[in-house]
């Protein structure tokens, strides 16, 4: 397979609209890499820019350290799987999955070997002499893996594949994916809006938001050191709790009520520049105790008082939604107490759990990014130049003269559009426009 690296990609429309901002990544052989994040956020944008179906505004983008930016699509040695099957109604099983291997002229055993194997990985033996009205949404969605598995890529690239299938049908082809990824061994980076999918199928999760990356770690890393409140409140269902308040007297108090939560030794320490200063105190629904719980004497100075309001029963499980002050909080607890709408009660806090934010800058506050001083930068913008005044600075000095750098650089001009791309991009199975065609 291949490695693939991304340095500083943009894309940028006409009319300067500006969708991907500075995107870098190094993704190793054979690695499963997901985007994610909310519509909009430019992961699939970053992905057609891969495939060469989007041109690069400026950056540099490698496969197998072999500059391809202006490599034609078909010259990449890629293969698309859409979020629409994407498959000739009028063929069969097996001549869907041949069809991109007959337009490169490979000799016909060579192409019912391949078929053929990718058929037995794939569960699809059976099927390969029906048409696709006469397969079921997953069978379909796994025809269309095995028309990019015969061409035996440098790299897969998948497009929200799972989004037209029902929750149970979803949940099984993504085992099946994963472990198809396993067998043919593929470097794969797939796209997707659901954190559940790049949760349980990624070794590594590129958050994204507004064209920009937001963190690049392990679904684990990603889950339990979140970079800041956008992707500690994305990733994990339900979201993570945020209370808003301030440090005052070594103790965190809640905007809005006179709930006071205790801080340990070692978050006193961390948060001692807070003092008088606001921040965020995060904690997610699971690592709420219930004040019957038996485990809740031990956390008990680490408690907080919360109003019940909408309560989601989840088979063995209870989502209770309530408010603290002005803020919105949901526990994650065992469906074996009786709670209802309207009641007072009390959660404790595992505090090895809980995560602190700076209010204004969103980031994680850590023991290597966590004074409270900040940089307020104003940018003013005209044709020919670039003002950019500092009016406070502290640790946070690297961001200002990050964005110092990014609106120093003139934007390149778009490269031509590469020659032979629509013949690409139907080799890339976008069958649609061919319904009519005859076998």
């Amino acid at each position: 397979m291949a490695s693939v690296k991304l340095i500083n990609v943009n894309k940028v429309y006409d009319g300067g609209v500006h969708a991907v901002h500075d995107f870098s990544i190094d993704i190793k052989d054979r690695e499963f890499i997901v985007f994610v994040g909310p519509s909009g956020c430019g992961k699939s944008t970053t992905l057609r820019m891969i495939a060469g179906l989007e041109e690069i505004s400026y950056g540099e983008f490698y496969i197998d350290d072999v500059l391809m930016n202006s490599a034609a699509p078909k010259d990449r040695d890629i293969a698309m799987v859409f979020q629409s099957y994407a498959l000739y109604p009028q063929m069969t099983v097996y001549n869907n999955m041949a069809y991109a291997l007959k337009l490169r002229k490979v000799p016909k055993e060579e192409i019912d070997r391949r078929v053929r194997e990718a058929a037995a990985i794939l569960k699809l033996t059976p099927y390969l002499d029906r048409k696709p009205r006469a397969l079921s949404g997953g069978q379909r969605q796994r025809v269309a893996l095995g028309r990019s598995i015969v061409r035996r890529p440098k790299v897969f690239l998948m497009d929200e594949p799972l989004s037209n299938l029902d929750a149970k049908l979803r949940v099984a082809m993504r085992s099946e994916i994963v472990r198809i990824h396993e067998e043919v061994g593929a470097t794969t980076i797939y796209v997707t809006h659901d954190q559940i999918e790049a949760m349980t199928m990624a070794s590594r999760i590129v958050v994204m938001k507004d064209g920009f990356i937001q963190q690049i770690g392990t679904p684990n890393e990603v889950y339990q050191h979140p970079a800041n409140l956008f992707v500690a409140g994305f990733i994990g269902t339900p979201a993570m709790n945020f209370l808003y308040g301030d440090l005052s007297g070594g103790v965190f108090a809640v905007r809005g009520c006179d709930q006071k939560i205790a801080l340990t030794d070692d978050q006193r320490e961390l948060l001692k520049d807070y003092e008088g200063h606001g921040f965020v105190y995060g904690v997610r629904p699971e690592n709420l105790i219930y004040e019957k719980d038996e485990r809740f004497e031990k956390y008990k100075a680490n408690s907080f008082e919360m109003k019940v309001g909408i309560i989601e029963l989840l088979g063995d499980i209870l989502n209770v939604h309530g408010k603290t002050g002005d803020a919105d909080v949901i526990v994650k607890m065992p469906n074996k107490y009786v709670i209802k709408e309207g009641d007072v009660i009390k959660v404790a806090i595992e505090p090895g759990y809980a995560r602190f934010f700076n209010e204004t800058t969103t980031k994680a506050i850590t023991p290597e990014y966590c004074a409270y001083e900040e940089v307020e930068v104003t940018q003013s913008l005209d044709e020919d130049n670039v003002t950019i005044i500092e009016q406070k600075k502290g640790v946070f000095a690297r961001a200002a003269e990050a964005i110092k750098k990014k609106f120093a650089k003139k934007e390149k001009p778009a490269e031509e559009k590469p020659e032979g791309e629509e013949e690409a991009a139907q080799e890339a199975e976008t069958p649609e426009e061919t319904e009519e065609k005859t076998e």
